[in-house]
């Protein structure tokens, strides 16, 4: 039988993250037509109401129940208001290895919110699941997203070439693919060790990891 996370919420100071309800749907929507989102990621564009009804009732939470990862929704403790979302994904449960993906809403960027969710959900992999690795990758010109794996302490390890495509705006406003190399990150217990206690002093820019099985 296939070993699955459990079905959590994760608190920090100023975040919950939890799994996705239908609830979600309209700022799941919103958040997924950002034009940085559509750019970084492989998730439809336009992102319809039905994608991300989609996405939080069926598609999220079948991660969990096949044992492929997790999906939870970032949300602010104090207004409950959708900022983000993190995504384990790819996970091998023998060697204890999973992949990280990110996004956070518009509004929300600047305040270290992808920071400090990936840093809560690499506490809880380590610590509560025994986990021996997180990875992550991420577009060679995402500038962002890198800035929130170096925050969190992960270590840069290579190059995957021409290994993503991206997505570009045309001058009439459309999009077209690009292709692009991907940055491979990993983090390790003791690299999150080193960080213990510097979570209140990050700040990120808002990041866009890789998510090419959004659909």
């Amino acid at each position: 039988m296939t070993p699955t996370f459990p079905d959590i919420s994760i608190s920090t100071d100023r975040l919950v993250l939890r799994p996705f309800d239908e609830a979600d749907v309209p700022a799941l929507a919103d958040m997924m037509n950002d034009e940085l989102v559509t750019a970084w990621t492989s998730v439809p564009h336009p992102y319809t109401r039905e994608d991300a009804t989609a996405w939080a009732t069926r598609l999220a939470p079948a991660e969990r129940t096949a044992g492929r990862g997790l999906v939870l929704a970032v949300t602010e403790f104090l207004t409950q208001r959708l900022v983000g979302t993190v995504h384990l994904r790819n996970t091998d449960w023998r060697v204890r290895v999973t992949e990280v993906g990110y996004v956070t809403a518009p509004w929300a960027r600047g305040e270290g919110y992808a920071c400090e969710s990936v840093q809560a959900v690499a506490q809880w992999l380590f610590r509560d699941q025994r986990f021996e690795r997180l990875e992550l990758r991420t577009a060679a010109d995402n500038t962002a997203s890198q800035q929130v794996a170096q925050k969190v302490g992960c270590i840069s390890e290579g190059v995957l070439r021409n290994a993503w495509i991206a997505r570009t705006q045309t001058e009439d406003g459309g999009w077209t693919d690009i292709r692009t190399d991907l940055i491979v990150w990993s983090l390790l217990p003791e690299d999150l060790e080193d960080l213990a206690g510097e979570t209140e002093q990050m700040a990120d820019a808002g990041g866009y990891a890789a998510y090419p099985d959004w659909a």
